[in-house]
């Protein structure tokens, strides 16, 4: 029970990882209509922000600061420069585009922090462990990142549902040339929408800092399994986000968890563990396939 606790609170952490960044992602194309690539790097962004902050300053406060305004400046830079002009032209050429700047992305870390990976420490107040039940200590850490999601799920559902500013949204999302004839910016809704998307994916990437070494490349690694689970969830769904990130994060940490024990009950360790390895790779993607074939518009689809 120990066990299947710890790997429960697991899956739920990476699910809130993976909500982090498909919330942005599927705001970003429910609202706009673009398929964005290019959030792993923004993800990518936040973590190297807030890991070059804190190994110059040692402030926690300053690194978390830095994290979000870059990733937020450099998204709404990404819109005002690139994607406007891509929002009346079809999804391979956003897709081409955000490609593109996945490699820029990549070469500019390179440029600026070189290859190796960068590693940043636990902050003092969230080291150590917290007993969940008695004997069953887990990482503080983890226990604020699972509360950090909680609240900014939160505080996406009252935005969009309680505020001017999510009813403009919301707006934009199904009658873009009803908001813009009222005398609404759409461009500068779009800007502030993506912006928002990108802080998203840069408190991903910073909280990740601490868990997993900060390297080039590190937002593609990801970026896969938040296209899974947006489509799980519902292309445009904030809702479904959350779902499909808790499904993807359970169903992946419990499959790598136990399956390589269930396999050596029938095969020899080392074969056991890499067909369990393949196997646990490959689970997200066949819950995919199972809930297209039920539902092909995703458990909670935008406007159903």
């Amino acid at each position: 029970m120990a066990l299947l606790l710890e790997q429960l609170l697991n899956g739920v952490q990476l699910g809130v990882m993976l909500f982090l960044l498909a919330a942005g992602l599927t705001l970003v194309f429910g609202i706009m209509g673009v398929l964005n690539l290019a959030h792993g790097s923004l993800y990518m962004v936040g973590a190297f922000a807030s890991a070059f902050v804190a190994a110059q300053t040692g402030s926690f406060l300053l690194a978390l600061l830095a994290g979000l305004a870059a990733a937020a400046l450099c998204g709404m830079a990404v819109e005002f420069v690139v994607l406007r002009r891509l929002y009346a032209r079809d999804h391979l050429d956003q897709v081409l585009a955000t490609f593109g700047l996945i490699l820029f992305f990549n070469q500019g870390m390179v440029l600026l922090f070189g290859r190796q990976p960068l590693f940043v420490d636990i902050p003092p107040l969230l080291q150590g462990a917290v007993e969940i039940i008695p004997g069953v200590p887990y990482p503080a850490y983890r226990i604020a990142i699972i509360g950090v999601g909680l609240l900014v799920g939160l505080g996406l559902w009252f935005l969009l549902q309680r505020t001017r500013v999510g009813m403009l949204v919301r707006a934009g999302a199904t009658h873009r040339e009803m908001v813009r004839a009222l005398g609404v910016d759409v461009r500068l809704l779009y800007t502030l929408v993506f912006g928002l998307g990108a802080l998203l994916a840069g408190l991903a990437g910073l909280m990740a800092g601490p868990i997993f070494s900060v390297q080039v490349g590190m937002g593609e690694q990801i970026l896969i399994q938040t296209f899974v689970v947006i489509v799980i969830g519902g292309l445009g769904s904030v809702r479904g986000a959350v779902a499909g990130a808790l499904v993807v994060g359970l169903v992946d940490t419990l499959l790598r968890a136990y399956l390589p024990a269930a396999l050596r009950s029938t095969m020899q360790g080392a074969d056991a563990d890499a067909l369990a390895a393949g196997l646990a790779s490959m689970g997200v993607y066949v819950l995919m396939a199972l809930v297209l074939l039920v539902r092909p518009r995703g458990l909670f689809p935008a406007h159903a």
